[in-house]
């Protein structure tokens, strides 16, 4: 298999080009759950079914996230209610909220609920959370504790950050498939996705990170930075805050311990050889998504850079 650890809409993206270079059931993709949050009394995972609903291509392309012709009646009467209307909703979008909700409070793991909207939706790439235990992400900012789609969502990032809090209900056991996975892999993928909120949830369960620094499986980064900035979300003023360098190299260096290699823009070719000064091998290419043949074309690069590090697995990767 080939595991691709994943946040949101960079990470969709990123594993629709992967999908149609290789065999989509090939594919694993292990999601932050990070942002999962309880709003309405109702379940919500939003990077789950961000990659789950680009991958049956009913995502709204225009946002990257939320369903495609979705309707807004439900939001519309919340907020007559009175009811908190920071967090959109569709109506369809709700629809996999009350599944979710319904499922988890009859005794099912966020894991099985997960694999059953992945088969009712079409999609063929497994997706896996990366635990079946609570593990919100809270931004420690000027106005207080905030859970990280509050930060994002309701506040807009417009707090001042001062750090970040991972799995702050406690300690975080990874989802029962996600070892068996990642010792089984053929190529391991960190997504273009936010190293501190979207990939660093995941890398905080210990068990993860002790596979990742002893695996002889070549792991893999693709830089979610691009000329010092991030192509979506908060990623820069996040990477701040924690210590980290919002540049490609800064992403390099983060999962350093982790990685074999990383795949970084054409804009950020001059720090390919300090990138490689840290033995990490890399490749510079266009890593902007701007459609499918760049989804594709990305993918491809990033597959190639892996068979490089690990030449025997060249031919079973393309």
């Amino acid at each position: 298999m080939i595991v691709v650890l994943s946040g949101g809409v960079g990470a969709a993206r990123f594993i629709e080009g992967l999908a149609a270079v290789v065999a989509p059931e090939r594919i694993a993709a292990v999601v932050n759950t990070g942002d999962d949050m309880v709003l309405h009394g109702l379940y919500i995972s939003p990077d789950l079914d961000i990659v789950t609903c680009t991958l049956a291509d009913v995502i709204d392309r225009n946002q990257g996230w939320g369903i495609a012709g979705d309707t807004d009646a439900c939001m519309q009467w919340l907020a007559r209610l009175g009811a908190p209307t920071w967090f959109k909703l569709g109506d369809r979008d709700l629809a996999l909220h009350i599944y979710r909700t319904a499922r988890l409070q009859a005794g099912a793991t966020l894991s099985q609920v997960a694999d059953e909207i992945r088969q009712a939706l079409g999609v063929a790439v497994s997706i896996i959370p990366m635990s079946d235990d609570p593990a919100p992400t809270h931004v420690l900012t000027d106005q207080g504790e905030l859970h990280f789609e509050e930060y994002f969502v309701r506040e807009r990032c417009q707090p001042v950050v001062h750090g970040v809090r991972l799995h702050a209900a406690g300690p975080v056991r990874p989802a029962p498939a996600l070892l068996p996975l990642l010792m089984s892999a053929e190529v391991i993928i960190i997504a273009p996705s936010n190293p501190v909120v979207s990939v660093g949830p995941i890398l905080a369960i210990p068990e993860v990170r002790t596979t990742l620094t002893t695996t002889n499986t070549p792991v893999v980064a693709v830089s979610p930075i691009v000329g010092g900035a991030a192509i979506k979300g908060p990623a820069v003023p996040l990477m701040k805050a924690v210590g980290l360098t919002p540049t490609a190299l800064g992403v390099a260096e983060t999962y350093a311990d982790l990685i074999d290699g990383i795949v970084i823009d054409t804009i950020d070719a001059e720090l390919a050889p300090a990138i490689q000064s840290r033995g990490i091998a890399t490749l510079v290419t266009d890593t902007i998504m701007r459609g499918m043949p760049e989804k594709m074309a990305l993918a491809r690069a990033t597959l190639e850079l892996a068979s490089l590090i690990a030449p025997s697995t060249a031919r079973s990767l393309v």
